[in-house]
């Protein structure tokens, strides 16, 4: 395991993020399947199942581990098409922000909302039924929006999940 920079959230209790090589294995394999039972997780880092437990139990506490969650297929429930809409505020409406977001969150299509830094205030990751859908989504709830100066959209032909690959480098 190569040298991992500390992790640490600004304006927190600089120890609660303190990981050391047990707890970023148990993060890995937790990262990889949540649904790994204690027992088996003690066995893959080499700790007891109590200490495991404990660890587990402590990474949830210090807010490391923040939820466990299921990926489902979209396909399985009639989601055959994926896109990324980026969406500009108009310069008057940026105090309407929070509550665009707000409301985006909520529509079942959006998988992912990021709000941004640069010359786009957000990017939505949709899951739809197909392209009808997605236009549909987009002049509802993005081009009806007085607040919203331009939106563009892009299909996605393939979505990986990265498996790990952005933590593997710092775990």
């Amino acid at each position: 395991m190569t040298d991992s920079p500390q992790i640490s959230a600004p304006g927190t209790d600089p120890t609660a993020y303190v990981l050391d090589a047990i707890d970023r294995q148990i993060i890995a394999r937790l990262h990889e399947n949540a649904r790994t039972p204690n027992v088996d997780l003690a066995r893959e880092v080499g700790v007891s199942p109590s200490t495991c437990l404990a660890r587990v139990r402590s990474l949830r506490e210090r807010g490391v581990i923040v939820r466990y969650t299921a990926e489902i297929n979209p396909e399985a429930l009639g989601y055959h098409l994926q896109a990324l809409v980026s969406v500009r505020i108009r310069p008057g409406a940026r105090h309407l922000m929070e509550q665009i977001s707000d409301e985006l969150r909520t529509q079942p299509e959006v998988a992912q909302l990021f709000f941004l830094g640069g010359s786009e205030d957000f990017l939505i990751h949709v899951r739809v039924r197909d392209s009808a859908h997605v236009r549909e989504f987009v002049l509802k709830n993005l081009s009806a929006n007085p607040a919203v100066a331009l939106t563009e959209t892009n299909l996605v032909f393939e979505h990986h999940t990265a498996l790990s690959a952005g933590l593997r480098t710092v775990l």
